[in-house]
């Protein structure tokens, strides 16, 4: 059997550039607290962001959580303000963050009554690095210009950035009766679900051109248009990326648990990160029973890592097992190796500059083993069913040793803190 090659050398390079997310265009936001900025857009990184789910009023309650939140890996941490009580807290929070050396901003999120609380409680407007204003929730009638209007105006006095979120759930219900309107009255008139993503999108515009109106800072403003459907988000961030270059924040809002939660929000941030839209991202998680608050942010985290838009941790490649691999002992030290990465990387950012690009792969049997190692920075193939009780180690690239007998797992860990010492030791910064 023969086979005539075909010279593809440009149009698979042209396939290679097409595959990797193209680049963003974006207005440059830059979210302050003291001496940490966290720049949004532009040329920076994919933000990662979460929020708290405690009481507000519970200031060591939320200071713990925004903690966790922050040292999983969230850059910003949104919290309720919601009363009095809640705007009263939010100084002593940041206290609280700030003793703990925990310098991640703080973002209020404000429904209803923000404008009489960031009027009311400036020690709050100032201690927020940012605020989330919902146009669907700021007034009716002539109350909302005037309501909006001043919580901008604090945004502008203290020199805050402001995501104008929409949420077609709470959406402006006097915008959508007026485009319903409209649209009944054209020739061809849209579906209603045509018309619920224009009122998305006109809010949040509108919305901006008004705050501008009233002196916000054009850099100081991200946009978001939240929906609970993958295929309605991917619809409604493509027709705003097009419409406007301010910086977009994605989320699937009310995106579910477990499976379903992560499966929709890596789906649907996936597709826009890879055609260039999106420049700071939540997934918002219902947690499970029992289930820590930060699997929001691990997954965040792990898609923004998979597009290869950044590195976070270690990654560890491990096989899924099958008729060959009946021991389990690559499944236990494949969690090993994941859960010891994962936990040093706090003390590992500053210590080993670069350990985060790390490949590491742990492997059942003979078939894809040795070859997966070789491509691992570090890796090792355990013996599957029949095979030798022998578990070769490749490091960059080339067999290294042979483990043997009972402590295999517990030597492969000594390994890997090895080559991480050796590898970036060197470039460790004071």
């Amino acid at each position: 059997m023969s086979a005539t090659l075909i010279d593809t050398s440009s149009s698979l390079e042209e396939a290679i550039a097409a595959a990797r997310p193209a680049p963003r265009r974006s207005r440059q936001a830059r979210v302050v607290w003291g001496g940490r900025v966290v720049t949004v857009g532009g040329d920076a990184p994919v933000r990662i962001q979460s929020m708290t789910n405690t009481d507000t009023v519970d200031v060591i309650g939320t200071a713990i959580q925004v903690k966790e939140l922050a040292i999983a890996g969230s850059e910003m941490v949104r919290i309720t303000v919601n009363t009095p009580e809640a705007a009263e807290a939010v100084p002593h929070i940041r206290e609280q963050l700030d003793r703990m050396g925990i310098d991640v901003p703080l973002v209020g999120d404000f429904h209803f009554n923000g404008h009489r609380l960031l009027t009311d409680f400036p020690a709050m407007a100032q201690a927020l690095s940012k605020y989330r204003i919902n146009p669907g929730n700021v007034g009716k009638g002539d109350k909302r210009d005037r309501q909006f209007g001043q919580m901008i105006e604090a945004a502008a006095r203290y020199d805050k950035v402001v995501r104008i979120g929409v949420n077609w759930g709470s959406l402006d219900s006097e915008l959508l009766a007026q485009m319903m309107d409209e649209n009944a009255a054209r020739a061809e008139p849209w579906d209603a679900q045509q018309v619920m993503y224009q009122a998305l999108i006109q809010s949040a515009l509108s919305s901006a051109a008004y705050a501008r109106e009233l002196g916000l800072n054009p850099d100081n403003i991200i946009i978001s248009c939240k929906v609970s459907g993958v295929q309605d988000l991917i619809s409604v961030y493509r027709a705003l990326a097009k419409r406007c270059d301010y910086a977009l924040h994605l989320g699937l809002t009310e995106a579910g648990m477990g499976t379903k939660g992560t499966v929709a929000s890596a789906t649907a941030l996936s597709i826009l990160l890879q055609e260039g839209i999106g420049d700071t991202i939540r997934v918002s998680l219902t947690p499970q029973p029992g289930e820590a608050r930060t699997q929001e942010v691990v997954v965040g985290l792990e898609i923004l890592q998979s597009l290869g838009l950044r590195a976070f941790n270690p990654s560890v490649t491990a096989c899924p097992g099958c008729g060959r691999t009946t021991s389990t002992t690559f499944q236990e030290l494949a969690k090993q190796i994941d859960d010891f990465l994962r936990a040093q990387m706090p003390i590992w950012r500053a210590k080993y500059p670069g350990v985060e690009n790390m490949k590491v792969a742990v492997m059942g049997c003979i078939v894809n083993g040795p070859g997966e190692s070789k491509h691992a920075d570090i890796g090792i193939s355990l013996p599957g069913t029949g095979e030798a009780p022998a578990a070769p180690v490749f490091i960059d690239g080339e067999k290294a040793l042979t483990l043997r007998g009972a402590g295999i797992a517990d030597e492969f860990q000594v390994l890997v803190e090895n080559y991480i010492e050796k590898r970036f030791g060197g470039a460790c910064v004071a």
